[in-house]
C-alpha cells in the first residue's frame, strides 16, 4: 500500500506529463484556450520531468504569443532557457534561445533579438538544432526589418528560405514568404509584395490540411496589404475579411488589430463615401438638434445608424461597439461579426443580421 501511495504522489511522471500536454494541445486546437492554459499551468506546477517542463513552457510561449501577451511570453521563455541550461542539452538550449529571440522580437527589442539569434547560430548542436536555424534566420530577418536594416533583413530571409527548401519545411517556407511580402511593402515593390504571400497561400492550400488556420490567416492578411498598395481594393477587402474571420475564431488579438488597421487604410484609399456620409450625418444631427428641427434631426439619426450598421462598427445585436474592449467576438460564415455572449443568448440558429434582412415587411 505504501509503495502504491508513493506512486500517486503529486509529482507527474513522464507519461502523465505527456498525456496532459497533449490534452492541452487538443483543447487549444479546438479554440478552448482558457481550458488549455489551465491544463498546462497545472502540468508546470506538478511535473518533475525537465523535458516535460520544457515542452509545456513551449506550449505556453506559443499560446501567449498568439494572444498578444508578449510580456508573459517572455516570462515563460526565460523559465524555459533556465530549464534548458539545467539539462545541458544543445537542442533544448537552441530552442530556448530562439524563443527568447521571438519574445524580444514581439516586444520590439530588436537588438536583443539579433543577439539571441546569433547565439543560436553559433551553438554546435545536433541535427535537431540545425533544423531550427531556418526559424532563427526568419526571426533575425524580422528584427533587422524592425531596425530598417533592409539588406540584412533580405539576406536573413533568403537564408531562412534556403533552410526551408533543404529541409522540405513547408510551414517555414510559408512564414518566410509572408515576411518577404512584408519587406517588399516597405521597399515599395508591390508586385513582389503580392507574389510572396500568394505563394504562401498556395503552400497552405497544397500542404496545409493539418496546419493551424493561422497560416492561412497570415497569408491572407499580407495579400490584403499588397492588394491595397496596388489599389486592388475589392481584393484587399476580401482577403482582409478572411484573415479577420480566422483571427476572431482563434482569439488572435494581434492579427485582429492588424486587420482593423488595414480595414481603415482600405476605406481611406477608397476615400470611402460611407465614412464621409457618416461624418456628414453626424454633423447634420448636431446642427438640427441645435435648431430644434425635430423632423430633420430624426431623419439624420436614422441615416447615421444605418451607416453604422452597414460599416459593421457595432455588434448587430446589442449595439455596443466592436473591438474597443477585450470581449470575445464571433465571426459567422457569412462574415457578420457579433459578441459571442450575444450569440449565445440569441437562441436562434444562423446569422441574426442575415435573418433580419431576409424578413419581408408584414411578416415579422
Amino acid at each position: 500500500m505504501n509503495i502504491f501511495m508513493r506512486r500517486l504522489a503529486p509529482e507527474m511522471g513522464q507519461d502523465q506529463t505527456k498525456q496532459q500536454i497533449e490534452k492541452g494541445l487538443r483543447l487549444y486546437q479546438s479554440n478552448q484556450t482558457d481550458k488549455a492554459l489551465h491544463v498546462w499551468t497545472k502540468v508546470l506546477e506538478k511535473t518533475s520531468d525537465p523535458g516535460g517542463k520544457f515542452r509545456v513552457l513551449g506550449c505556453l510561449i506559443t499560446a501567449h504569443s498568439e494572444m498578444g501577451k508578449y510580456k508573459d511570453m517572455l516570462k515563460y521563455a526565460l523559465d524555459q532557457i533556465d530549464t534548458a541550461r539545467e539539462m545541458e542539452d544543445p537542442d533544448y538550449l537552441t530552442e530556448g534561445y530562439l524563443n527568447l529571440a521571438r519574445s524580444n522580437e514581439k516586444l520590439c527589442d530588436f537588438q536583443k533579438t539579433v543577439s539571441y539569434c546569433k547565439t543560436c547560430l553559433n551553438m554546435q548542436g545536433t541535427t535537431v538544432s540545425l533544423q531550427l536555424n531556418g526559424q532563427v534566420c526568419l526571426s533575425m530577418g524580422n528584427a533587422f526589418l524592425g531596425l530598417s536594416v533592409f539588406q540584412k533583413a533580405l539576406e536573413s530571409y533568403e537564408k531562412a528560405l534556403r533552410y526551408a527548401h533543404n529541409n522540405d519545411d513547408k510551414m517555414l517556407e510559408c512564414r518566410v514568404c509572408c515576411s518577404l511580402g512584408n519587406i517588399y511593402v516597405h521597399l515599395k515593390d508591390y508586385e513582389k509584395a503580392l507574389f510572396f504571400p500568394c505563394k504562401a497561400a498556395e503552400l497552405v492550400n497544397d500542404y496545409g490540411k493539418g496546419w493551424s488556420l493561422k497560416y492561412r490567416a497570415m497569408s491572407q492578411y499580407h495579400m490584403s496589404v499588397a492588394y491595397r498598395k496596388l489599389e486592388r481594393l475589392p481584393d484587399a477587402m476580401e482577403c482582409c475579411e478572411e484573415s479577420m474571420k480566422i483571427a476572431l475564431q482563434h482569439g488572435d488579438r494581434p492579427l485582429q488589430a492588424l486587420c482593423l488597421l488595414n480595414f481603415a487604410d482600405i476605406h481611406r484609399c477608397r476615400r470611402d463615401t460611407d465614412l464621409c456620409t457618416l461624418k456628414v450625418h453626424c454633423l447634420s444631427e448636431g446642427i438640427y438638434r441645435s435648431r430644434g428641427q425635430q423632423e430633420e434631426l430624426t431623419e439624420q439619426v436614422v441615416k447615421f445608424l444605418q451607416c453604422v450598421e452597414e460599416l459593421e462598427l457595432y455588434c448587430g445585436m446589442c449595439g455596443e461597439s466592436i473591438g474597443d474592449r477585450d470581449q470575445k467576438l464571433q465571426a459567422l460564415p457569412c462574415s457578420h461579426i457579433f459578441h459571442l455572449r450575444c450569440l449565445q443568448t440569441n437562441g436562434t440558429k444562423g446569422c441574426p443580421k442575415c435573418f433580419k434582412s431576409s424578413m419581408k415587411p408584414g411578416f415579422v
